[in-house]
């Protein structure tokens, strides 16, 4: 019973519609009305800029670590990536948001940070250096997760490995939008300072 109360815990907080309550509360703006429609980070940094964006990709990730954090608040011996994967799913179909979430990428790494700080640090570096190249959220996102799945591997953890595997499928499913543009050259790449045109698609 304590397994399912968490995992309904996560998927309660993985729910939170960060951007949409920011930005109606502070901002009077509802940004599934502005910009891609989308109600994760990166439409948050385009339509109501860079704090605000901010402030909702540390609330995105917040929820994947408090999430990963129950087994331990409820001493439960259950590895905390499996009650992560409640606000994963939380964040992708949130309940509080009509079931129209983001793309579970920001989640995801809170739910890392929890378990894993070393590797989070590892992987967000790699995240970044791919930004750096590419210049586009979702495909430094897609290549980030299979390289960070094959380094899982020399940790021994299969938990890890096997999640991290599981996840580099659903979110590249949750990119396939993405994927066409990339292959299409369409796909709108990031100017270095995270400023953002009206036009672009976002990927958390």
């Amino acid at each position: 019973m304590k397994i399912i109360l968490m995992f309904i815990i996560a998927y309660l907080l993985g729910s939170i519609p960060s951007g949409v309550w920011v930005g109606k509360k502070i901002y009077g703006k509802d940004i599934r009305q502005f910009g891609s429609g989308n109600s994760g980070t990166t439409n948050t940094f385009r339509v109501l800029g860079k704090t605000a964006g901010t402030v909702v990709l540390l609330a995105d990730v917040l929820k994947g670590t408090l999430a990963a954090c129950l087994p331990l608040l409820f001493h439960v011996p259950i590895n905390p990536m499996v009650i992560g994967l409640g606000a994963i799913l939380g964040h992708t179909y949130p309940i509080f948001a009509q079931f129209k979430g983001g793309k579970a990428v920001a989640t995801s790494a809170g739910v890392l940070l929890a378990y894993n700080p070393p590797f989070f640090i590892y992987s967000v570096c790699i995240f970044i250096v791919l930004l750096f190249l590419t210049r586009m959220v979702s495909l430094s996102s897609m290549i980030s997760l299979p390289l960070i799945t094959l380094s899982s591997l020399f940790i021994g953890d299969w938990i890890l490995t096997t999640i991290a595997f599981i996840l580099t499928l659903f979110i590249i499913y949750r990119h396939r939008e993405n994927i066409k543009r990339i292959r299409n050259g369409t796909e709108s790449k990031v100017p270095f300072g995270l400023g953002y045109k009206k036009d672009e698609k976002d990927s958390f």
